[in-house]
């Protein structure tokens, strides 16, 4: 493309579809896929230049595959950051970031309202070097305060938060990372670039699992970190060496998915919205935790910086007898037909899951009960269906609670 303009002039959603498209000889419109592990050279005089990066260029799919580029090039562009890493998967995105940028003795602090494998990271194998993690509540920003210390090298969290939809104050935990010489991350998993904008409001890196909402019909794992130039070629490096990538195949399905992620996240979010507020009014719900409700006590500051709320809602459940529990959840899922039961969301198809025994299964109770994941909580990730049939098959749970 001629006199390629400027990213900063384009909206979100044409960034989505047109950025960094790489059209070979054949000139394809869609993009190219290239299914290679390996790239061949005009001379070995090249290929020494390639490999001691003397000269751009393919070198080896684990860390140069043009498919796997054109995405990082679009993410980047989407979120307004300077470049991005793809990785295998959100996991692999924040693991590979938390080891490329901290060293033994230094310290984190992260919201406890995370994805609750990220807590396994902090707890199993930062701490083997000798790297601590405090747990602090995401909307608390006197904790956060108090948390900090001379060591202190990275302020952690996920926004809204999985499951509760608790939103932090990305400007003001910016300001305070920064003014502690700390760096922030951001986990956008939630909202995307479509609705949500992290580096503008202060963040240093962007987090994703590119599994959810960037693929956005549940087919393939990936992840990515968005930020400077400078960070990321660390984060690159590390990539490099310890092998983490992203697959041509899958960077091919998520550019098709980015192409119809704005439409895609307001439809969810329309969606998610109608149901949550429907779900206040029903029997046997006891909250509704949706940030896009009167009742939530931080839509306003959602409203400040996000376009839209999401399509992640959590549910308290009890049944007619007044019980809380385990049992009463169940039920209420297993009387669903058309909601998938898994634990993965980000897909067309609404999912639901009982936190408190898959994504937050191997939290110890302790933390558990601090995070809000109770036994009677219930996450459903809205999809694209008719918002009615939704409602109807929610209703089947509600009649398993014992209301008719």
């Amino acid at each position: 493309m001629s006199d390629t303009p400027d990213p900063r002039d384009l909206h979100t959603d044409t960034l989505a579809i047109r950025w960094a498209q790489l059209r070979t000889d054949e000139m394809s419109h869609s993009d190219p896929i290239f299914l290679t592990s390996s790239f061949v050279y005009d001379s070995a005089a090249q290929a020494a230049a390639r490999f001691s990066g003397e000269e751009p260029g393919n070198v080896y799919s684990r860390f140069t595959n043009p498919t796997v580029r054109s995405f990082e090039q679009r993410l980047a562009a989407m979120e307004g950051g300077e470049s991005c890493v793809a990785l295998a998967s959100g996991m692999a995105a924040i693991s590979s970031t938390f080891f490329t940028l901290l060293a033994p003795g230094d310290h984190v602090i992260s919201s406890r309202s995370v994805f609750g494998t990220t807590n396994v990271i902090y707890d199993r194998y930062l701490k083997k070097f000798n790297i601590d993690t405090t747990l602090v509540d995401l909307n608390d920003l006197d904790q956060w305060r108090a948390a900090i210390r001379p060591e202190t090298k990275l302020l952690y969290l996920e926004t809204p938060s999985n499951p509760l939809s608790e939103v932090g104050d990305i400007e003001a935990l910016a300001k305070l990372a920064h003014d502690n010489g700390a760096l922030l991350i951001v986990d956008n998993c939630f909202c995307t670039p479509a609705l949500q904008k992290p580096l503008e409001l202060g963040a240093d890196l962007v987090i994703h699992s590119a599994t959810k909402y960037l693929d956005g019909q549940g087919r393939c794992l990936g992840g990515a970190v968005v930020g400077p130039e400078e960070i990321l070629k660390e984060i690159h490096g590390f990539v490099r060496s310890a092998g983490p990538c992203m697959s041509p195949f899958n960077a091919w399905v998520f550019l098709k998915g980015l192409e119809t992620l704005g439409l895609r996240m307001k439809a969810h979010s329309e969606n998610a919205l109608q149901l949550a507020q429907w779900l206040e009014q029903q029997p046997g719900i006891a909250r509704v935790h949706y940030a896009g409700l009167d009742s939530h006590p931080q839509k306003a500051l959602a409203e400040r910086q996000q376009k839209a709320f999401g399509a992640v809602i959590a549910i308290e459940v009890e049944d007619s007898d007044g019980r809380r529990d385990r049992q009463a959840a169940w039920r209420f899922i297993d009387a669903t037909r058309l909601l998938s039961i898994t634990a993965n969301l980000g897909d067309v198809k609404s999912t639901v899951t009982h936190p408190a025994t898959t994504t937050h299964g191997r939290v110890a109770e302790e933390e558990k009960q601090r995070s809000g994941i109770s036994e009677n909580l219930i996450r459903i990730a809205v999809g694209l269906e008719d918002v009615g049939d939704l409602k109807n098959d929610l209703g089947l749970g509600i009649k398993a609670l014992g209301f008719e």
